[in-house]
């Protein structure tokens, strides 16, 4: 049971009979007043009960293990989730698929990963109405990620000397704002080279520029 509808002779009462019939606290759960309480005409003729609406908020890490395994299960796959990171408002959860075959979930260049990580994020945070409190994650699969990630830091290093040499700028595939960021801290420190991303998602992709010798002295 995650949701309730109690009367109560105030909203405090009636909250505080949900919570019991719930099992949880004040914290976990939105409220909804659905009637404020009515004294009536001399206590006695019109009275009304409050009436409230309890809904447990679901815990958006198992949300979102729950939609990744069902999705995963309906196409077919056999896999196990782990949860390697719970995160918080600043580091992302980051969840762990276990199994074989996972090429064909992971797509080219991360294409399916990636997409079902957009969807498993907008069902974690689907219950938390404050932008500020919504969580990031994560998904990876039989270390994918730290794979991907060695291939774009080659990636940027390869174009980067390929865009001093000949000073003219490269523009990268579209991809996934992760995969931009790597880009992005890849090259922050070469003097000679500019990134920006441009377009809109999904895709936006990665310019990476030649600064000049002149204009870093401001000649």
């Amino acid at each position: 049971m995650n949701k309730v509808v109690v009367q109560a002779k105030t909203v405090e009462l009636a909250v505080a009979s949900a919570l019991e019939q719930l099992n949880t606290t004040r914290d976990k759960v939105q409220i909804r007043v659905l009637e404020q309480p009515k004294k009536g005409f001399f206590g006695l003729f019109g009275v009304r009960e409050a009436r409230v609406e309890v809904e447990r908020m679901m815990d958006p890490v198992e949300e979102a293990v729950a939609f990744v395994q069902n999705v995963t299960r309906m196409l077919g796959f056999q896999v196990s989730i782990h949860i390697k990171e719970r995160g918080s408002r600043k580091k992302p959860v980051v969840l762990e698929l276990v199994g074989e075959d996972l090429g064909l979930l992971i797509g080219k260049k991360g294409s399916r990963i990636a997409a079902l990580q957009f969807l498993a994020e907008i069902v974690a945070n689907r219950q938390i109405p404050k932008l500020r409190d919504k969580r990031r994650l994560i998904l990876d699969a039989d270390g994918y990620r730290e794979r991907r990630k060695e291939a774009l830091v080659a990636l940027a290093h390869r174009v980067a000397e390929r865009v001093i040499q000949t000073q003219k700028e490269v523009s990268l595939d579209p991809m996934p704002a992760m995969d931009r960021k790597i880009i992005h801290q890849t090259l922050q420190k070469m003097k000679q080279i500019t990134t920006h991303s441009v377009g809109k998602e999904p895709f936006r992709y990665v310019v990476v520029g030649y600064k000049s010798i002149q204009s870093l002295r401001g000649e």
